[in-house]
């Protein structure tokens, strides 16, 4: 990047901004459908371990790796490398989260333009009288005949992000981000207050808080280690990214239990929020997007003051979707000013223009939102988590390492030496092979079913 790296303001600043990135559409509606699919309660507490045992220990290493050398993600690892006599060619370690951050970002895009769409659709009570049990009287409200529609509410969010990031860490991103991550949070506290006292309160606590370990399967914990990995948003660059602007003072532990944290939390109270819906309408809570995008919008226009409670719910999922679209464009444009010498709003507006393009082909080409869906979080995604918990657990010398968490106590240190070298890499890899043979269908998947008899 052109110029002395800057720095954030103040840790709230920094907090907002890497809560927001973890926290996204994944909290609002894949952490309730993958805990509908796998069995309730159980699945929530093998996602906690999995978050405390692989998410935050990768979480800490990127943090610290970009803060030593406060570069991109690219030159922080491969400067890094080149500075204790390693082969420049870690840069890849960059490189994968980089196109990890890039592909997520072109159809998320995607995604985020049908939330701001229904968010509108909804205060203007178009979703007025429509079945919650067929989203096929709901779909058509968005996806018309032709891509156009889709297209725009793409080319808006895409706008939006590109603009924020042109503003810069302190004009634009700190600006955003400390702004609409307190909204974020009381929207969400006062939404799932209104939908326990209106909705089957009782059933959606006892579904999430009882567990039932007869559902613990070796798959069910495979996909809650999958969740916690991709919830956290580790392995995309974005964290290497947020580190290089980190004081030197800052304590990455306790920071990054705080970013950990903040994000079970909202996932856990996102459970809360819908499900108390889902099971006063009778509705199935393992139907994932076709919940949030066929049955919900339809029972938010059936309650008092409807349009009202869906419009804020699908402005929050917005606000999830900007935070972390923001942190996604900022790293791979934050490289573009380190690597190409472009400038910063340049950089941001080339590279969104970029994504765009890729996002707009998905639209438009069946399948290939499939593809690059799986290239970004099957493959690019785990692979950059993969590498960096290489990198910063065997390539990186201890002593290096334990300067950048310095502030930890011993314990804390040795906990994350051991689950960063061992547990980590183990892990990713097994999401990676199991994402791949889920694609392909190797059989490794029915294997393990098989093994359990499921």
């Amino acid at each position: 990047m052109a110029g002395a790296t800057p720095q954030w303001t103040s840790r709230f600043a920094f907090l907002m901004a890497a809560i927001g990135s973890a926290v996204g559409l994944g909290n609002l509606w894949r952490f309730p459908f993958q805990t509908g699919e796998n069995g309730g309660a159980a699945f929530v507490i093998v996602y906690l371990i999995c978050v405390v045992f692989v998410a935050y220990p990768i979480l800490m290493g990127e943090l610290s790796v970009g803060r030593h050398k406060g570069l991109s993600a690219v030159g922080s690892t491969r400067q890094l490398a080149k500075d204790i006599g390693k082969s420049e060619a870690w840069g890849i370690v960059g490189w994968a989260g980089l196109l990890a951050a890039f592909t997520i970002l072109t159809t998320y895009s995607i995604i985020a333009g049908q939330v701001i769409a229904y968010g509108v659709m909804s205060f203007m009570g178009e979703f007025a009288g429509r079945v919650a049990s067929d989203a096929a009287q709901v779909a058509p409200l968005y996806n018309d005949a032709t891509p156009l529609h889709p297209l725009l509410w793409h080319t808006g969010f895409m706008a939006i992000t590109i603009v924020v990031v042109s503003a810069g860490l302190h004009g634009g991103i700190e600006r955003v981000v400390t702004i609409l991550m307190p909204l974020f949070f009381v929207m969400l506290a006062g939404l799932c207050v209104y939908a326990l006292a209106t909705g089957a309160a009782g059933e959606a606590v006892a579904y999430l808080f009882t567990p039932d370990f007869s559902a613990l399967t070796p798959a069910m914990v495979l996909a809650a280690l999958g969740q916690a990995f991709f919830s956290i948003g580790v392995g995309g660059a974005i964290m290497i990214t947020y580190g290089s602007f980190l004081s030197k003072d800052e304590n990455i532990g306790s920071s990054g239990a705080i970013i950990a944290g903040s994000d079970t939390m909202v996932a856990i109270v996102a459970g809360l929020m819908i499900f108390p819906i889902v099971f006063a309408n009778g509705l199935d809570p393992a139907a994932g997007a076709g919940l949030i995008f066929g049955a919900l919008p339809a029972v938010f226009a059936g309650m008092p003051a409807g349009s009202i409670i869906g419009g804020l719910f699908f402005f929050l999922a917005f606000i999830a979707a900007l935070t972390s679209s923001i942190s996604l464009l900022l790293a791979v444009a934050s490289a573009g000013q380190e690597q190409l010498g472009l400038g910063k709003t340049l950089s941001a507006v080339i590279f969104g223009a970029l994504a765009w393009t890729v996002g707009a082909a998905t639209v438009l080409i069946s399948g290939l939102g499939g593809w690059v869906d799986f290239v970004g979080g099957s493959i690019f995604l785990p692979m950059g988590g993969l590498l960096i918990a290489v990198f910063a657990g065997w390539v990186v010398p201890r002593e290096i390492m334990r300067k950048e968490l310095r502030n930890t106590n011993r314990w804390l240190f040795r906990f994350w030496r051991f689950f960063i070298r061992y547990a980590a890499p183990i892990a990713v890899a097994l999401i990676i092979v199991l994402g791949v043979d889920e694609k392909f269908n190797f059989g490794l998947n029915a294997f393990i079913t098989g093994l359990t008899g499921g």
